[in-house]
């Protein structure tokens, strides 16, 4: 009899045994599946950081897309050659799944480099708080290009994106603007942007500048005064010459003898570049003037002969 009930110990002991270990490998099991289910997918964040400037632009991709077939395809064949499936995948993954505030410059260099292409010399329009007065000149004169009119800039005008780090790696519900953290995606890109615009400049370059802005024409802190104004290179750009536009009706706080203008002219200068500068160029102003023929700003625009 003891014999017997110390083998039925035994049995039992045994059986417990197993069942552990059976459970154990159950377990390691799980969590190796688990594993291999969720591997390189991020975690989904239960609330994405809110933010103060708008979202991603719905359907992102089908806008860029679209944007650069019409570009290449219509407005500019001789850019047939562009890939723009390439050009949406290279811009995708400069901010895909990645903190909208630590965004670099080596994001953006794989798409810069399929989307740069040749700018005539004399057709650089560079402006400043002029964005809609420059964009309808260029729209009505064809022999001068903004950032805005390149491939580049025309994709990106008035769109938003920028990513996070949790599923689904876009954030369409606020993005960071450049007071809340200056390495964004939107600030970083038209940086990068603005500074190949100014490099592929050459012969005479245009300036419009606003002189009804109260603080002044010419800002140090403006993409053009940070930015372009220091990556126009004196060997290929022969002139600057400036527009310095007042609003139709609004005050005139500054014309080419002011303080800003002066800051900027002696820059220029100091860069070796000759430079002009005209209170309200005429073929702008008369283009202002369309929209307001009745103002008295524009009777020597409607009298003249």
């Amino acid at each position: 009899m003891p014999f017997q009930q110390g083998s039925a110990r035994t049995r039992q002991r045994t059986v417990l045994l197993v069942g552990i270990v059976v459970l154990l490998v159950t377990l390691v099991l799980a969590v190796v599946l688990a594993s291999v289910l969720t591997h390189g997918k991020p975690e989904v964040s239960p609330k994405m950081m809110k933010w103060k400037d708008r979202g991603t632009t719905k359907n992102l991709q089908e806008v860029i897309l679209g944007r650069c077939y019409s570009y290449v395809m219509a407005r500019y064949p001789e850019l047939g050659d562009k890939d723009c499936l390439k050009i949406w995948e290279s811009l995708k993954h400069a901010f895909i799944y990645k903190n909208p505030c630590n965004i670099t410059s080596e994001d953006y260099q794989p798409l810069l480099e399929l989307a740069s292409h040749p700018i005539p010399c004399n057709k650089s329009l560079f402006w400043s708080k002029t964005n809609d007065l420059a964009h309808r000149y260029t729209k009505s004169n064809q022999n001068f290009l903004t950032l805005e009119d390149t491939l580049l800039g025309y994709m990106a005008d008035r769109v938003s994106w920028c990513g996070d780090p949790s599923a689904p790696g876009i954030n369409y519900e606020s993005c960071p603007k450049r007071s809340e953290c200056e390495s964004n995606p939107s600030s970083v890109f038209w940086k990068m942007a603005s500074k190949m615009f100014a490099e592929a400049a050459c012969g005479v370059v245009q300036v419009m500048l606003n002189g009804s802005v109260e603080a002044g024409a010419f800002r140090s802190s403006s993409i053009f005064g940070s930015i372009e104004i220091f990556n126009l290179n004196p060997d290929k750009v022969s002139a600057v010459h400036i527009w310095l536009m007042h609003d139709i009706g609004g005050p005139q706080s500054e014309s080419c003898s002011g303080h800003s203008i002066k800051r900027l002219k002696s820059i220029l200068e100091e860069r070796n570049f000759t430079i002009t500068c005209e209170d309200n160029y005429r073929p702008v102003q008369l283009l202002q003037c369309v929209h307001n023929p009745d103002h008295t700003d524009c009777r020597p625009c409607t009298n003249a002969t």
